[in-house]
């Protein structure tokens, strides 16, 4: 999950360079969206295994 977040995190880093301002925020959304996912995941997981 967190991969996915750093690619769609570069792809908006790119297309802001290069000026797509539509597909940058998108794809930032994107990578703000998996990266909140990620870091519920993480902390359900931390406290799934300290039970």
């Amino acid at each position: 999950m967190l991969h996915y977040a750093v690619v769609f995190f570069v792809i908006a880093i790119i297309a802001a360079v290069l000026g797509f301002s539509g597909i940058a925020g998108a794809a930032s959304n994107i990578a703000w969206i998996l990266f909140v996912v990620f870091l519920i995941l993480a902390v359900i997981s931390l406290f799934r295994k300290k039970v």
